[in-house]
């Protein structure tokens, strides 16, 4: 039977709490991977824990964005860790996805939509003048046109993103209920799949408190939408 996939966010450069994140949210029930961010890939021992990791789904939230032969410099220096999903902002532009993702070998490249700590005001605030749904359309038909591997963007635009984009789509954002903390565009994990998402990135909802309890909790919560 199909697993949900959900990939778990190790937001902290601690290497016992991520150890133990790990142990406690192995689950027969789920495909879980674990996704870890600039605070740890940046740490003193992030990137020796990732080059001794085995057999585990490894998601390095990078996003890359800088000028194409600093992003392919990036993508290359990534090479040696034991990585299976890299991202990078759509917006370093199609050469430098061109560029990195020709050279990425088995690593799937990650395109990054829109952040969903941002909303129409946001956006307005930092400049572009398209709304929301416009910007994340125009930049899903770029990753499309460099070939990319996946997806990264709001649940809120998947069912847009599918028109276009055929492969992998992942999704942050994701709470078990409508408290949106520091995420603006937000989902429930069972809206986020009947939406068409391939992959949830959980983070506090599952980390935070008693992790095994969480994790259940997330597996009651989506029994109603699907045979888990």
């Amino acid at each position: 039977m199909k697993k949900n996939k959900i990939f778990v966010a190790c937001d902290s450069a601690n290497i016992l709490k991520i150890k133990k994140i790990i142990k406690e949210t192995q689950n027969t029930k789920l495909k879980v991977g674990y996704k870890f961010g600039l605070e740890f890939l940046n740490s003193k021992n992030g990137r020796s824990f990732l080059s001794k990791i085995k057999n585990k789904i490894i998601f390095a939230d990078l996003k890359i964005h800088d000028i194409p032969n600093t992003c392919l410099s990036t993508v290359k220096a990534m090479k040696d860790l034991n990585i299976n999903y890299l991202t990078i902002h759509i917006s370093s532009g199609l050469e430098a996805l061109k560029a990195c993702k020709k050279i990425s070998g088995k690593i799937k490249l990650t395109g990054v939509t829109t952040l969903t700590s941002l909303d129409n005001k946001s956006l307005k605030e930092v400049g572009y003048n398209k709304k929301m749904s416009q910007l994340v359309s125009h930049q899903v038909k770029l990753a499309k046109k460099a070939n990319l591997d996946a997806i990264v963007c709001s649940a809120h635009e998947v069912k847009m993103v599918r028109k276009y984009f055929k492969k992998e789509i992942i999704t942050p954002g994701i709470r078990f209920d409508n408290r949106a903390d520091d995420q603006k565009r937000i989902v429930t994990p069972k809206r986020a799949y009947k939406n068409g998402s391939d992959w949830l990135v959980i983070g506090r909802p599952i980390t935070r408190g008693n992790i095994e309890k969480n994790v259940r909790t997330l597996i009651d919560h989506l029994s109603e939408w699907s045979k888990i």
